[in-house]
């Protein structure tokens, strides 16, 4: 019998150094490591979430003699009958999902191919993630000069080859959103890719192995064996680029600024007109809010949709 158990039996408090209080020491030196990671969040994304969500509530505008006033819901009430918004918002909707779905089944078929045993493969591993190491506004200035209607290698192209003059793609009202979104499927691909790839590579050999061996062709061992290996990563990887995909802001506003009338004006970047241009800075909080709970729906759905799927099979 210890002496922590013999005082505790006796009616007598253990020591500070019994069980007790070596659970507490574990406890306090864990939150002492965990605490440095954990400030960045508290500090860069928590703080900001919660102060937008009450600045949503108020009238605060721009200007340093102006006070700010509470007044309750009257933004979100403003939102409900402000169809500029709810139309940038069907033009987010349309962009994140004409962005996502092409992403994914494009980095799909590349992962699968450099998942195979070809020469020099480290070279096409290393070409693939060019587009992630650069940056969003590299990626826009480098896309616009492709897209220049004069001198642009686009329309070069279709003019060397006789198909005609080309055309204006970013400023035209019927190319201006599929030429964005095929920009933006080029620079997502790279992070869809190596994840799908990662889980290809976790993927058991044996199993492809004994699936070839009892005859099964190369789409039923892909079915069979290789999406369910991959199944996890593909719903995580789905559900991040949506949310990415949805709240971009850089890529568009280098190539389009939000034009032509508004084609291409994602929610962020009507948010973004609405606090910084003309300073509606509680009213640009509660758009900020609303795409959250709306994206936030959505995306419950999405993964509650896909996990029922996975439990059916």
């Amino acid at each position: 019998m210890t002496l922590a158990t013999a005082m505790t039996r006796s009616g007598r408090k253990a020591p500070p150094g019994g069980r007790g209080g070596g659970r507490r020491r574990r406890d306090g030196a864990t939150w002492f490591l965990v605490l440095p990671a954990l400030l960045p969040i508290l500090i860069l994304s928590v703080g900001p979430l919660l102060y937008g969500i009450a600045l949503a509530f108020t009238d605060a505008q721009s200007g340093r003699t102006r006070s700010t006033q509470w007044i309750g819901t009257l933004n979100f009430q403003d939102l409900l009958h402000d169809t500029l918004f709810w139309d940038s918002f069907r033009i987010g909707l349309l962009w994140a999902v004409g962005v996502t779905v092409p992403q994914f089944v494009l980095a799909l078929g590349l992962a699968l191919l450099l998942n195979a045993n070809l020469r020099m493969r480290w070279l096409a591993r290393a070409l693939a993630i060019i587009p992630w190491a650069m940056p969003e506004v590299v990626v826009g200035i480098m896309w616009r000069l492709v897209y220049n209607p004069d001198a642009g290698i686009l329309n070069e192209t279709i003019r060397d080859l006789g198909l005609g003059d080309g055309r204006d793609w970013l400023t035209g009202l019927a190319t201006a959103l599929p030429a964005v979104i095929l920009v933006g499927i080029w620079a997502g691909m790279p992070q869809t890719t190596v994840a799908l790839l990662a889980g290809l590579q976790n993927t058991p050999h044996e199993l492809h192995e004994a699936a070839a061996l009892d005859g099964a062709g190369a789409w039923r061992r892909f079915r069979t064996v290789t999406w369910p290996a991959i199944r996890p990563v593909a719903l995580a990887i789905s559900a991040l680029n949506f949310i990415w995909n949805f709240n971009s802001f850089a890529l568009v506003y280098v190539l389009t600024s939000g034009g032509p009338g508004g084609r291409t004006r994602l929610p962020m970047l009507f948010a973004y007109e609405e606090a910084f241009r003309y300073g509606q800075f509680g009213y640009a909080a509660a758009m900020g809010c609303v795409m959250v709970a709306v994206i936030s729906v959505l995306l419950a759905l999405f993964l509650v949709g896909r996990l029922r799927g996975g439990d059916d099979t």
